[in-house]
């Protein structure tokens, strides 16, 4: 079965302003550092010899594109709290469909929809099975490991949304232009992480690198993403096999 998470990205930390999580500052988590503002651009591509309906124009593809620094040598200091969010499922959907939170959140998955639901993430990241439950019920899991979870659910293949659980509070998504603004970074060194839902876990660790935050250094320069026909598009259910789509009584 063949779906396209379409993202829509909730910052669940606020990055980087006056306070973050539970009231603790920027600088009561990195004391004596200078800051920057750290900027960069995503662009999008296709391969236009394999897809003969590649888009000229891109705009608009990078907003659903997250960066993040995670600090090398104040990584200590930098690990933002804890907390807990929300991700609901309503009209058959996941809300919101995307959230970054801190390591050792706890994501609440309420059911608002009059039928069962079914959570489950099998990929990388935080892997779970929430089993079945019925309207009005709520159940929670811990994302204490760094990483990306693809969540979908066993009932609805329509469904699906992603939690990417950092140790880092420096991270921000592009806008409709693929601009990345990063506000007070502080200086030192850090290594780059790329989340998009357009492109294969191959492409994304390929754009992992080393960089270093100074006066001399605060552009992330062209974040070049390679648009995949694969990524995550199939999925199966739990069991890993293929969704009943052709029966005529819904299972729940």
């Amino acid at each position: 079965m063949t779906r396209r998470i379409t993202a829509v990205i909730v910052l669940a930390v606020p990055l980087c302003l006056g306070s973050i999580g539970q009231n603790k500052s920027v600088e009561s988590l990195v004391p004596d550092a200078r800051y920057f503002e750290v900027t960069g651009n995503v662009h999008i591509s296709r391969d236009s010899s394999k897809e003969k309906a590649a888009p000229q124009s891109m705009d608009g593809m990078g907003r659903s594109t997250v960066v993040w620094l995670e600090p090398i040598d104040r990584a200590a200091n930098a690990a933002p709290p804890p907390g807990d969010y929300k991700m609901m499922q309503k009209d058959k959907e996941f809300h919101p469909k995307l959230l970054v939170v801190p390591v050792g959140s706890t994501v609440s998955f309420p059911n608002a929809d009059p039928y069962f639901h079914n959570v489950f993430s099998l990929f990388n990241g935080r892997r779970f099975d929430l089993g079945l439950y019925e309207s009005g019920q709520t159940r929670r899991v811990a994302f204490n490991r760094e990483g990306v979870s693809y969540i979908f659910c066993n009932i609805h293949p329509e469904m699906s949304a992603v939690i990417i659980s950092l140790k880092t509070p420096y991270y921000t998504m592009s806008d409709s232009k693929g601009a990345v603004t990063l506000q007070r970074v502080p200086e030192g060194l850090y290594r780059l992480g790329v989340w998009s839902e357009l492109a294969s876990p191959e492409t994304l660790r390929l754009l992992s690198r080393v960089v270093k935050v100074d006066r001399d250094g605060k552009d992330l320069g062209k974040i070049e993403i390679h648009a995949s026909s694969q990524g995550i598009d199939e999925h199966l259910n739990k069991f890993g096999l293929p969704y009943d789509t052709h029966s005529a009584v819904p299972p729940y």
